[in-house]
């Protein structure tokens, strides 16, 4: 088992997956690899799994949930309960925190597998708690804001039972049910609203979102995602294609790309695997759209891809956050095409490091796809260049170590 002097500070780091697996785990990673590099202790707390990287303290990590696995009903019952409020999270994280003492406790995702009940146990012994706002799970039960492809705002005002009314989780009444459940218990035991101590956002669309769905503007602090762009090579060679990386879902407005490609006769490769992808490659061979799936990419591969690309294209029709997808862009020393949905306008100088489109309209995008791609190759590395650049200091990792220990050092962790 991992051990430490007691005289240094310690970060206890927590979130449901401990592979990187999304946004949300390259800044749950990034955030440990960065306080480790300036000194502190950092111990981990996340879910079993066998992707997980190894740590000398897995042993305190909880029982593995993976949805859409086949399970037996009294293992599917289990889970449920898990899912609302988790005894052995408690038990672990309790366990955790005898051996530790940790200066501070920084949460990610946590909802589904680890449960909000670890932060009762947190508060109990005294030690603050921040998390990390990745979604809009405090304010809609299903966490998207997102019924029938659509924008949906209906869980507004506390009428919270329209997610089982709608049936917004995977269209499954259980499921929807166990959701309600589990976000009335959550509400009324005050898991997040008083057991947590700040609110880390890391766009000004979501602090305002959430402002507006009434949760306290003081326990919430904006503190953008960030890169080092220093990682990043920026002297790619330009390609004749838009490309889109992330996961192929029905929220990422793949299905309007696709459309606004074959109106513009651009060319675009998708990097990624989701559940939509088989459903997209027969959009894009009816429509005869001169679209290339190139499956998972990381790493270097998924680097030279964007580098070489004409820009990343973002056609989400939900409320992004602060996608790192733009900002590794940029970095890369390449414009981005996004869609005017959430935070993704924040993260976009139109006409200055990118240009912006209608969500949802496949019109507008193939007129943007074109716009951009008739730059002159000078001006879009231009573009590029001014995203760099602007990342280099309000998205860098200085920038946002800076803040998160001015914020750690307001609640009293010096």
């Amino acid at each position: 088992m991992a051990g430490f002097a007691d005289s240094g500070k310690k970060l206890l780091a927590i979130n449901n997956y401990f592979y990187r697996r999304g946004g949300a785990e390259t800044v749950f990673f990034d955030h440990m690899t960065m306080f480790g590099e300036i000194g502190w202790d950092v111990v981990p707390f996340a879910m079993q799994h066998d992707r997980n990287e190894a740590s000398p303290w897995s042993d305190y990590f909880v029982s593995e949930i993976e949805y859409g696995r086949q399970t037996g009903l009294l293992r599917k019952v289990s889970q449920a309960a898990s899912v609302i409020y988790s005894l052995e999270a408690q038990r672990n994280i309790g366990r955790l925190i005898e051996r530790v003492r940790p200066s501070v406790a920084h949460a990610h995702n946590v909802y589904h597998h680890l449960s909000p009940a670890i932060f009762s146990t947190l508060k109990s012994a005294g030690i603050p708690v921040v998390m990390t706002v990745h979604d809009l799970k405090l304010a809609c039960p299903s966490y998207k804001m997102l019924r029938d492809g659509k924008v949906c705002e209906d869980c507004s005002g506390g009428r919270i039972y329209n997610v089982l009314r709608h049936r917004c989780v995977k269209d499954s009444v259980s499921l929807s049910a166990v959701v309600l459940t589990e976000t009335m218990l959550h509400r009324l035991l005050g898991l997040y609203r008083e057991k947590v101590d700040r609110f880390v956002v890391p766009s000004r669309f979501y602090l305002e979102k959430l402002a507006e769905w009434n949760w306290p503007r003081e326990k919430m602090i904006h503190i953008p995602n960030f890169v080092d762009v220093e990682e990043y090579r920026d002297d790619w060679q330009e390609g004749n294609y838009f490309v889109f990386a992330g996961r192929l879902a029905p929220e990422k407005g793949l299905a309007t790309l696709i459309r606004a490609v074959a109106l513009s006769k651009q060319r675009l490769i998708i990097a990624g695997t989701g559940p939509e992808e088989a459903a997209l490659r027969q959009l894009a061979a009816e429509l005869g759209a001169d679209v290339s799936f190139a499956g998972y990419l990381s790493g270097h591969d998924l680097h030279r891809l964007i580098g070489q690309s004409l820009a990343l294209v973002l056609p989400s029709e939900w409320y992004e956050n602060a996608p790192v997808s733009i900002l590794e862009t940029y970095a890369l020393g390449r414009p981005v095409i996004g869609a005017a949905i959430g935070g993704i306008p924040e993260m976009v100088k139109e006409g200055e490091t990118g240009l912006l489109a209608a969500a949802g309209d496949g019109e507008d995008l193939a007129r943007v796809l074109n716009a951009m791609a008739d730059l002159a190759p000078a001006v879009r590395a231009q573009m590029g260049a001014a995203g760099r650049a602007w990342i280099a200091g309000e998205f860098s990792a200085a920038a946002y170590r800076a803040r998160t220990l001015d914020l750690y050092a307001a609640l009293g962790v010096s």
